[in-house]
């Protein structure tokens, strides 16, 4: 598999962008939709069938996680090693090859290097994938930057509602021991997901090398509450996805239920990254953004946790899925508009280590305090304190300003 045997084609040459940005959203299809977030949906039927405690479940995403952190800790150096558009195409065949050895195996060990291993080829993807998204041409029009990695972003939702109709049919047709097929499933998935995101990231110019004395250390200092803010939100909305199934499975709904639950959450996320906070983001200064989006997802953990049945669940899918997909869009917004653009990939880098370092401690402590008398809903007040934290900080965020001109933005070539 080669995304650099041939040379950029020229979005000028009849590619809109928005097909290339649709394009890209195929590695957040795989790198979260399937690799972070079905695991969930899986949870309940591996808990049964291999026998694990909720501790041990939350410590299989702490393994994920911390592949993400070394992923995103390494996606900078290999795009510069390697080339932005390989790096995002061959670390999306590595997950789809996480995902289906994840479902040959019933060890612990096992499924966590897989899981550790395909945290890191995903952080490769989300990553480069953001800082690709982030450079699409904007036709000389800055702000639509947010709508392009909304589109972008929109991704995870897709593949959260596709995760949602596969995985839940293999549990359905095969009962506890359907967890497998749904691993198999979600990794042929991946692998055809592989023809969209080399189409688009074809079309998108490499990076050119930084500039001679320019650095982007400034602006990272200036995105020190986000890093923040970043860390805390990480930590509180994965511990919701990690666990809400569980919660609404011993709360007594079926496997049909978590399904239509699965389903408006990731269709909720679609339709909100896109129809209202691609453009919100784009509008809003300082923390702001990051504020409102820690809010709103907090009131989406609410509804499970207060009153029980599929009403709450779906009323908690609509807000906490029309909105936990808005973070990493607007940190990769502060980002851009912080750093000068051959520094975008390594600010985004670093803002996604704090979100994945938050993402490894999140399930852990979620699933030992739901291992305790109080049960999982004990565990999931944990994301409610945490996204408040998260929002507080974002408060202290200002519109970062960027010291340096920046170089033109030409990363669809032919402009």
């Amino acid at each position: 598999m080669s995304v650099n045997a041939a040379p950029a084609r020229a979005a000028g040459r009849g590619v809109p962008e928005p097909l290339v940005a649709l394009g890209l959203a195929a590695g957040p299809v795989v790198a979260l939709g399937f690799t972070r977030f079905a695991y969930a949906l899986l949870l309940p039927a591996m808990r049964e069938d291999l026998s694990w405690n909720f501790a041990a479940a939350g410590g299989m995403n702490t393994a994920n996680a911390i592949g993400y952190v070394l992923g995103a800790l390494s996606a900078a150096w290999w795009a510069r090693r390697v080339g932005s558009r390989a790096a995002f195409g061959w670390s999306i065949a590595i997950s789809a090859l996480m995902l289906l050895l994840s479902g040959i195996t019933g060890g612990y060990i096992a499924l966590a290097t897989f899981r550790f291993l395909g945290g890191i080829s995903t952080a490769v993807t989300f990553v480069v994938g953001s800082a690709l998204a982030a450079r699409v041409h904007t036709r000389g029009h800055p702000h639509r930057s947010a709508l392009l990695v909304g589109l972008y972003m929109a991704g995870v939702g897709v593949g959260v509602v596709v995760a949602g109709l596969a995985v839940p049919a293999a549990i359905s047709l095969f009962g506890s021991s359907g967890w497998r097929l749904g691993w198999l499933a979600m990794g042929v998935l991946a692998l055809l997901a592989l023809v969209p995101a080399i189409w688009a990231v074809r079309q998108v110019a490499e990076q050119r090398p930084s500039p001679a004395g320019v650095s982007a250390r400034t602006g990272l200092r200036a995105l020190a509450p986000t890093f923040v803010w970043y860390l805390l939100f990480g930590a509180g909305y994965v511990a919701y996805m990690t666990f809400v199934i569980a919660l609404l499975h011993a709360q007594g709904l079926g496997t049909g239920a978590e399904a239509i639950f699965f389903v408006v959450l990731g269709l909720a996320s679609s339709v909100g990254t896109l129809a209202v906070w691609g453009r919100v983001i784009g509008r809003l200064r300082g923390g702001h953004a990051p504020m409102f989006v820690s809010v709103v997802v907090l009131a989406g953990v609410l509804p499970v946790l207060v009153w029980h049945g599929m009403a709450a669940a779906i009323i908690s899918a609509i807000i906490f899925g029309g909105t936990f997909m808005a973070g990493p869009t607007a940190a990769t917004i502060l980002a851009r508009r912080a750093l000068p653009p051959h520094g975008w990939t390594h600010g985004i880098a670093l803002l996604t280590v704090a979100f994945s370092l938050g993402q490894a401690f999140g399930p852990l402590v979620s699933g030992l305090l739901s291992d305790r008398a109080g049960g999982i809903t004990q565990g999931l007040w944990l994301s409610v304190i945490l996204l408040a934290l998260a929002a507080v900080a974002a408060l202290i965020q200002r519109e970062p300003v960027l010291a340096s001109k920046p170089e033109p933005v030409t990363a669809v070539a032919g402009r």
